[in-house]
């Protein structure tokens, strides 16, 4: 269920981070940058996950100021995401193991701060300026972040099942 009020929502999003990056921790940094048939590693999620929380204040610091807010990015539509994802895989492909941990903590101590310096109002008080939806800050920073730890952890853990097992 999702969070309704700030104190639930850093609850949340304290609590599947700290699980994502036990996890993390124990992923070896070569492991790490192994594709799999799809051609995703877990260093591409990772930094898929710290990307998004960056792609959610950035539409939250232009629906503030009144720009238009381009959902999920300028160019793309939701029914798009693949592409977008391998246009940002492609775009984060230098990227090593340790660059992926330290964005990922870089983006959730900046959605942190987000968050506590946001009031229960600010962030559920009716929905997200130019997002043209329903849904309040709180509930797309839920999404930016938590929702986002959860699938990252269990793509994670299905990959070290797999190797184990293979």
């Amino acid at each position: 269920m999702a969070a309704t009020n700030k104190t639930d929502l850093l609850s949340i999003h304290e609590k599947e981070y700290s699980k994502l990056s036990e996890l993390i921790a124990s992923v070896d940094s070569n492991y790490a940058l192994l594709k799999d048939e799809d051609g995703t590693s877990i260093k591409d999620i990772v930094a898929h996950r710290a990307h998004w929380i960056a792609l959610f204040l950035g539409w939250y610091t232009d629906g503030q100021a009144g720009k238009t807010v381009y959902f999920p990015a300028e160019g793309y539509k939701w029914n798009e995401l693949t592409r977008y994802n391998t246009h940002l895989r492609a775009t984060q492909a230098d990227m090593d193991w340790n660059d992926a941990k330290t964005a990922l903590q870089s983006a959730f101590d900046t959605l942190s701060a987000f968050i506590k310096r946001h009031s229960d109002r600010d962030l559920y008080g009716g929905p997200m300026k130019g997002a043209n939806n329903d849904w309040t800050p709180g509930r797309w920073a839920e999404a930016a972040g938590p929702s986002h730890f959860r699938s990252a952890a269990k793509y994670i853990r299905a990959r070290l099942r797999a190797s184990q097992n293979g």
